[in-house]
């Protein structure tokens, strides 16, 4: 600070010494004044400077010692100033002091201290109320305070010890340096001036001021050194239109913030708080203009700048000695005649100047003497003048000449603020004028004001305060009206005043025992009033001088002739060390800035001439000689007498005290901002669904544009028309109707797939209805008599009615009657029997018969069947075709026309609720004997009673046909050969039932267990109560039962059902057959478990959990503990370390939650970029540190990083919300010091949207917000499977538009300095290098050699390999087709192995991109054209690559999601024939799929790794997901068709591979447990699992389930797609 401030002055010299006039060089070495104070001692540069702290005379009472307010053990303040400077005002002062000499003092103390702005961060010391104050708290609450912060001190040296307490700050220089009139620094000083030399517009103009003071027209336009006025026409400063920041507190009396404009220009900030200072502070500035004018016409040839600091000087030197020698001899009184109780006795410095001079003759300037403000001048002593302070001033006219009278002037309709009723009342009410200044000023100008002044006499020198202080001083919109006699009283507090004795000994004064012995006077026990006073001080203080005040103890010291010995003493001793320590002061003759000559005329300038000089129409009768006494004395001009002494009952009334609720016009932006983020979240949701249904209906659309296509060439009898089938009021499906072949009306899937039959030739009616609403698009066909309707749903009208057109032609061409019906669309839905009307009634048909069979009691009352339910379905009958449904088997199945035909005993083509129950018997309660007695039952085509060798091969061909397996017919035949061979009937013709029960001896369990899986049997199954095992039994035949040919095999079948029925087969104990030993048994291991549940069951899951994670348990809870230390010392530093400052005091713990969850955020948005940079991962995931660091994890970090910084984000924008609603409720000071960054005009009251939406914080928090909001929504898994292509452009877009408002959400400084980027940084720079490195290679155009269109909507792709491209097997790679969006990548992995020299890669088409690059690489589409190229990102490492790590590795593919084990089993290849040795023993792959001619492809491979296992390290295991659950009966004879040919051929009869091959979905958990059996020595198996999330979850939840048990470990690393 001293270095800047010595560079300021060499400079100010040096311009100084440079001025310029008329391009010649001029040169003048006198040193001015500086405006900030600094330098004027040059042994302590900073003494006197402006924002110095004050000093202290009596020792700091600070309650801590260090800052903590004093006197806390002291009255109230309000109370005392109720009790002991409450009274009647409109008594006039003893020594004839005037208004004029009251108001100058204020004057005084703007030009020398100014300690009112208060600290910042803001700290609150509020004045409590008492209860019923008649004034603040009539309702008597007891709850209001005063507002009052504490002031603003030297935070950077002082309030740390005791030693060194707290010490305020007096913003102003203590020097008489001319602050009130120029300021005190350069660059406010230059915003006063007029900053030109010629003002044209005052030549001949009568409105220029001083028109009758210039010697020509010339000077009269010559404006060299002035300060700038209105017009140039040198009466009033100019407006303040340059925003300077002055002081602009709501006037009271309008209760509203004004604008700043309205003020005029002056040097101090709070220059135009009242008309009777501001008429002061145009004094001073009009008399600089008039000196600068006098000294131009001295100086013809002196620049601008040499005229302005001349007059300058001049003008401070005027100041200095009115202060000194005019104005303090009067306010301080004569000494001789006053009481003194004290041993210093105040003596009047007899001198030629006067014979009251409180101070000694001036001897020149003392450098050792320090000028500071004291704080007991500062908050007691100098506040003396507010005694004397009138309820109101007068003004008046000028002295009639003739007369010697005046006219006092009344307020008019301006000056009473537009208030008719308060117009023509006596003289300006002190109270309402504050920050009306300037009203009184433009209606008379202020000569009406200074001989109003002058002419009135202040009130009496007493303990009495007028109201117009003491509860109605302005405040501000929270507390509009205040007292200022409490808030000195709690000032001196503030500042660490001591009590009144102390203070008085540290003056050198005696103390003062006795309340009576402080002003006996004041306190006459013998005149009631002074006995009162003395009573009431008494009182409020509990009879305890110790606790008596610095103001109040003064203020009791007052007498006759003006303050008491104490203040008396602390004024005299602040002025004279003011004048002795000032190098500048104008007496000083070696500081060169006078001469002799100039000097006596400063002594000679008293305050009269210097109202004269400014106000040119005044003359030398119109104010006294004396302006600061008025004896009405005419010998001394007095002539114009106050009408009478002015009392507040006299006058106007203070307007009344009020409250501001700070809120008030926040509440509707408050509302709609936060009802904007909801309804965006709901609006950007809604656009996600949109878009995803927008892609829907594309792939609709497309579909029925198929559709549409396949009409053209087709014969009219097959014409095709596409719709959408109205399943249920919510469900659909899209479908096309097919007219023929013959009276046929077929429904099928777009793909051609049958969905419904009907036959019109079988119905005699149909009904027709059509809506006509709701875009009349809808109809429904009702053939008389069948199940259901057929809803329709279509594009438009027009194509309802072209579908109606071709079907009602349909039926007349076979002369089918129809009926039409009109409804509307509600109606046509209420009518309609949907198929999931149907469907929900045939599900509880089959639920009914279930339970009857079953005896199902779950203790649900739902699932409760009862006989009233059974006889509600006794006559409810279904078709052929919804049997065959219901058993997921097509109608025209062998099978299922045996099995029908067997149950509809009275061939009516519908089996009823009976006849259902007695075929559901038998394969869910019938032996093994029953159930191959009806299979070959029903299978005895020709009824012989014997089934034929071909019926035999008939019935295991349906039995693959009823679940889309087909084999070979050589196969088949192979396949009956050696079963037949098995058991030595290959030389039979036919097979009886006894023959028949040999080929199935070995699957009696299966079958024994077999049932007929349907839809609802599962959950019966899972609820039926276990029973205890039962041998099976061998049911004989029946010897009544005859074998002719009488009986067809239909009887026979129906005879089995109906013997069961009646009676229990029975029979001798048939042994289970032995497990056949396998290379993996699928049996439960022996292992020692706990019981579930059991505490050491919990505690041995939970340590095997942390055993198999132990490196993600500790790196995420390093990681979480690292989150939460951010969050925990931001909440710290805000709760505790700045518990009494800034946002924290204002908002409370809701800044520390904001500003934790804000650090927290930074650390979790800039570690997102971490998890994204893949080329790292990759490279570190192939270093040591793989062992230590789950790298594989990092898509799972980043999600849950991602839902750490979502939580956090919530809990910074709720927070906001609190603390944005307690910043808007907060005075304007307070936001003033807490937002200084903020510029704002001063009368414009900061609203929440000003904080939300104008502040570069709020904006950019909005912004935020929003950008999250859209970056969240479209990460959800609907958005990234429907609308992919948005959730990669938000998140390209998302994190640059994240971190660059994130940067600029900082920079407002709301809170504190910004420090994102040192959280940013490093990571963002990991991630530019790492994108640097995937752009160096991903922008190579690489050329795709083949492309192959494979089943199952699979795109083979086939390009070439960039050089340098190393990669392993399971990995990765990012690719971009520049046909489509050359910048939109998708991840893919590898099916190529690394020693193949070209990428391979298999995409599934399920969504828009995958859908194109499959139209886009068909060579139809392609024409002659080549290959569309491909960018190339990777590869990338994930877990897959490490299935060679362990010992027994797993692999688990579905669907798609073999693709990583494809290049992975090439791989293995590979190693196999180069001999490469690897850790691994042991592979077994597992493939999940609903067929595997989906993915021949990679039956290919697995062909060739088998060819080359010579040492069996590969398993593989097949399973085919569309076939029904293991122990269904049509499930079993697979097994037993797959295990005969695999057991001779070696091979299995579906693949062709040696794999096994199972039918159903792999119980994972049976599985891993047979694992353990097989690998005893195995402590740690590596599972792979690759597809649909329930596959991976169902892997995911069977190792963790035997991670809770002792043994071996189940490590699984899984990948979704």
């Amino acid at each position: 600070m001293k270095g800047v401030g010595l560079v300021l002055f060499i400079i100010s010299v040096w311009t100084l010494a440079s001025g310029q006039d008329s391009g010649h060089h001029e040169e003048y070495s006198k040193e001015y004044i500086p405006y900030d104070g600094w330098y004027n001692n040059r042994a302590h540069p900073e003494w006197g400077a402006a924002d110095g702290p004050l000093t202290r005379r009596a020792p700091s009472h600070y309650k801590d010692g260090v800052y903590a307010p004093s006197g806390d053990d002291r009255p109230n303040p309000r109370k005392i100033s109720l009790e002991t400077m409450a009274g009647n005002t409109g008594h006039g002062s003893f020594q004839k002091r005037t208004a004029l000499l009251v108001f100058f003092g204020q004057q005084v103390v703007e030009e020398i201290l100014d300690a009112q702005r208060s600290g910042c961060p803001p700290e609150y010391f509020n004045i409590k109320i008492p209860k019923d104050d008649p004034l603040y708290d009539p309702e008597g609450t007891g709850t209001k305070e005063i507002p009052l912060l504490r002031s603003r001190y030297d935070q950077g040296t002082t309030g740390y010890s005791p030693n060194n307490p707290r010490q305020q700050l007096n913003e102003i220089t203590p020097w008489i340096d001319g602050g009130l009139t120029y300021g005190v620094t350069k660059a406010w000083a230059d915003a006063l001036r007029l900053l030109k030399s010629e003002c044209p517009s005052r030549k001949d103009n009568q409105d220029y001021i001083y028109h009758n003071e210039t010697t020509n027209a010339t000077n009269a336009v010559d404006c060299r050194g002035e300060l700038a006025s209105i017009d140039d026409m040198g009466h009033l400063p100019a407006r303040n239109d340059i925003g300077l920041p002055l002081a602009n507190p709501p006037p009271p009396r309008d209760y509203k913030l004004k604008e700043s404009k309205r003020f005029f220009r002056l040097g101090n900030p709070r220059g135009n708080e009242n008309p009777f200072l501001l008429t002061f502070g145009i004094l001073w500035f009009r008399h600089h203009n008039y000196l600068a004018m006098k000294i131009r016409e001295r100086n013809a040839g002196w620049s601008d700048e040499r005229v302005y600091n001349e007059a300058r000087l001049q003008n401070i030197a005027v100041h200095q000695k009115v202060i000194m020698y005019d104005w303090l001899p009067q306010f301080l009184g004569d000494c001789e005649s006053r009481y003194n109780f004290g041993n210093i006795k105040c003596k009047n410095y007899d001198a030629t100047r006067s014979t009251n001079q409180p101070l000694p003759t001036y001897d020149g300037y003392k450098s050792a003497i320090h000028p500071g403000i004291t704080h007991v001048f500062q908050s007691a002593a100098m506040r003396f003048g507010h005694t004397l302070v009138p309820p109101g001033v007068w003004r008046r006219s000028r002295v009639d000449k003739a007369t010697k009278t005046c006219t006092f002037f009344n307020t008019t309709l301006k000056t009473a603020g537009g208030r008719h009723e308060l117009v023509e009342q006596p003289a300006l009410r002190t109270c309402n004028t504050y920050w009306n200044s300037i009203e009184a000023i433009q209606e008379s100008d202020i000569h009406p004001l200074l001989m109003g002044m002058a002419s009135q006499i202040c009130e009496r020198e007493d303990n009495i305060i007028t109201p117009d202080l003491r509860g109605s001083v302005f405040g501000f919109l929270d507390f509009i009206r205040r007292d200022l006699m409490a808030i000195n009283i709690q000032r001196g507090r503030d500042h660490g005043l001591p009590d009144y004795n102390t203070a008085r000994e540290a003056y050198g004064l005696n103390k003062v025992e006795r309340f009576e012995d402080i002003n006996p006077v004041l306190m006459n026990m013998s005149v009631p009033e002074g006995a009162a006073l003395l009573q009431r001080l008494r009182q409020v203080h509990g009879d305890d001088i110790s606790k008596l005040d610095v103001w109040t103890g003064g203020l009791m010291e007052t007498q006759r002739q003006g303050p008491g010995e104490l203040f008396r003493e602390i004024i005299r001793d602040q002025f004279e060390r003011i004048r002795d320590g000032d190098r500048f002061w104008y007496e000083n003759r070696k500081n060169g800035l006078f001469t002799d000559d100039e000097i006596k005329e400063i002594e000679e300038t008293d305050i009269k001439k210097v109202i004269l000089r400014t106000n040119p129409t005044m003359d030398d009768d119109d104010i006294q000689e004396n302006p600061f006494i008025f004896t009405n004395d005419s010998t001394k001009k007095e002539f114009c007498q106050q009408p009478y002494q002015l009392n507040e009952t006299d006058m106007e009334e203070c307007t009344p005290p009020k409250s501001f609720d700070y809120f008030s016009g926040s509440e509707v932006s408050y509302a709609l901002t936060f009802a904007f983020f909801g309804l965006f979240v709901i609006g950007t949701v809604l656009v996600m669904l949109a878009l995803g249904r927008r892609y829907d209906n594309t792939r609709v659309r497309l579909k029925k544009q198929a559709a549409k296509s396949t009409r053209k060439g087709k014969r009219t009898e097959d014409f095709l028309y596409a719709s959408t089938e109205r399943i249920s009021a919510k469900e659909t499906r899209d479908i096309q109707v097919k007219f023929g072949p013959g009276k046929l009306l077929k429904i099928q899937s777009p793909r051609g797939q049958s969905l419904r039959t009907i036959d019109t030739g079988k119905f005699s009616k149909f009904l027709i209805c059509t809506s006509y609403n709701n875009g009349r698009k809808t109809l429904f066909i009702r053939p008389d008599g069948d199940v259901h309707d057929l809803v329709l749903d279509f594009a438009d009208e027009e194509e309802r009615s072209g579908f109606m057109m071709r079907f009602t032609n349909f039926l007349e061409k076979f002369h089918i009657s129809y009926e039409n019906s009109d409804v509307s669309y509600n109606q046509l839905m209420e009518q309609a029997v949907t198929k999931s009307n149907r469907d929900e009634r045939l599900k509880k048909f089959f639920k009914t018969a279930l339970s009857t069979v079953l005896k199902v009691e779950t203790g649900k009352v739902e699932e409760t069947m009862t006989n009233d339910l059974a006889r509600k379905y006794i006559h409810f009958e279904i078709t052929k075709r919804e049997f065959a449904e219901y058993f997921n088997m097509k109608p025209d199945n062998l099978f299922v026309n045996q099995m029908f035909t067997t149950a509809d005993i009275d061939n009516s083509g519908s089996i009823s609720f009976r006849e259902f129950l007695d075929i559901m018997i038998i394969f869910t309660k019938g032996k093994a004997e029953d159930k191959a007695r009806l299979m070959y039952n029903m299978y005895d085509l020709d009824g012989s009673g014997e089934m034929e060798i071909s019926e035999f091969r008939m019935m295991l061909k349906s039995m693959m046909e009823m679940v889309n397996q087909s084999v070979d017919p050589d196969q088949l035949d192979n396949l009956v050969v050696t079963m037949l061979r098995t058991q030595g009937f290959e030389h039979k013709n036919s097979l009886t039932f006894e023959d028949f029960k040999c080929l199935m001896a070995d699957y009696k369990d299966e079958l024994d267990n077999a049932s007929l899986e349907n839809k609802d049997l599962k959950t019966f199954q899972e609820v039926r109560p276990k029973s205890p095992e039962k041998k099976s039994a061998a049911a004989k035949s029946d010897p009544k039962v005859p074998r002719s040919r009488a009986y067809t095999r239909i009887q026979r079948a129906r005879q089995t059902v109906k013997q069961y029925n009646k009676e229990p087969s029975s029979g001798a104990p048939i042994r289970p057959r032995a497990q056949r030993q396998t290379q993996l048994q699928v049996r439960v291991f022996e292992r020692k478990v706990e019981e579930e549940g059991t505490l050491r069951h919990r505690m041995r899951a939970i340590s095997n959990y942390i055993q198999n994670y132990r490196y993600h348990i500790f790196w995420l809870t390093m990681y979480l503990l690292v989150v939460a230390g951010i969050f925990a010392e931001r909440v710290y530093f805000y709760s505790v370390e700045r518990e009494f400052a800034g946002l924290r005091r204002i908002a409370g713990y809701g800044v520390s939650t904001t500003r934790g969850a804000a650090s927290a955020m930074m650390f979790t948005y800039s570690s997102l970029l971490v998890t994204m940079c893949r080329n790292t991962i990759t490279l570190l995931r192939e270093t040591f540190l793989h062992r230590y660091i789950p790298f594989d994890s990092a898509v799972t970090m980043h999600r849950i990083i991602a839902w750490l910084a979502l939580v956090f984000t919530v809990m910074h924008i709720i927070g906001h919300s609190v603390n944005i609603y307690s910043i808007s409720t907060q005075p304007i000071f307070d936001l003033n010091c807490l937002f200084r960054d903020y510029w704002r005009q001063s009368h414009e009251l900061p609203k929440f949207h000003y904080w939300c939406w104008q502040t570069i914080t709020g904006i950019t928090g909005v912004i935020l917000t929003l950008v999250i909001i859209t970056m969240y929504t479209f990460a959800l898994d609907y958005a990234r499977r429907k609308v992919f292509i948005w959730f990669w452009w938000t998140h390209q877009f998302g994190y640059v538009l994240v971190y660059f408002f994130m940067c600029l959400h900082g920079s407002g400084f709301l809170v504190q300095r910004p420090f994102f980027y040192y959280f940013f940084l490093g990571p963002a720079i990991l991630f530019i290098f790492d994108k640097l490195y995937s752009v160096s290679r991903n922008k190579l155009e690489i050329s795709v050699i083949n492309a192959e269109l494979l089943p199952s909507q699979v795109t083979h792709l086939e390009f070439k390999r960039p050089s340098n491209f190393d990669y392993k097997a399971g990995q990765w790679v990012r690719i971009a087709c520049l046909a489509q969006s050359p910048n939109e990548y998708h991840p893919f992995t590898l099916t190529s192995a690394p020693s193949e020299d070209t990428l391979k890669l298999h995409i599934r088409a399920v969504g828009p991109w995958t859908i194109n690059i499959r139209n886009l690489y068909n060579r139809e589409n392609l024409v002659n054209n080549p290959y569309p190229k491909v960018y190339v990102d990777g590869p990338f490492g994930e877990g897959h690559q490490d299935w060679s790590k362990y010992k027994v590795a797993v692999l688990v593919g579905g669907g798609i999601g073999v693709t990583p084990f494809a290049s992975i089993l090439k791989e293995l290849v590979q190693m196999k024939q180069i001999g490469t040795k690897m850790e691994c023993s042991k592979v077994y792959f597992l493939w999940v799929t609903r067929d595997q001619k989906q993915y021949e492809w990679l039956t290919d491979i697995i062909r060739e790794v088998e060819g080359v296992d010579n040492n069996n390290l590969l398993d593989t295991h097949i399973f085919i997901t569309q076939i029904f659950q293991k122990f269904d009966l049509r499930t079993t004879m697979l097994y037993v068709c797959e295990r005969h040919f695999h057991k001779t051929a070696g091979k299995s009869l579906f693949t062709g591979l040696s794999a096994i091959t199972h039918f159903g979905r792999p119980d994972f958990q049976s599985f891993f447990i047979s694992m353990c059996q097989e690998h005893v020595q195995c402590d740690k198996f590596g599972v792979f699992s690759c597809g649909p999330p329930p596959m991976t979850t169902s892997v995911e939840k069977s190792c963790s389930y035997l991670n809770t048990f002792e043994g071996p470990s189940f490590i699984h690393h899984y990948e979704n797609f």
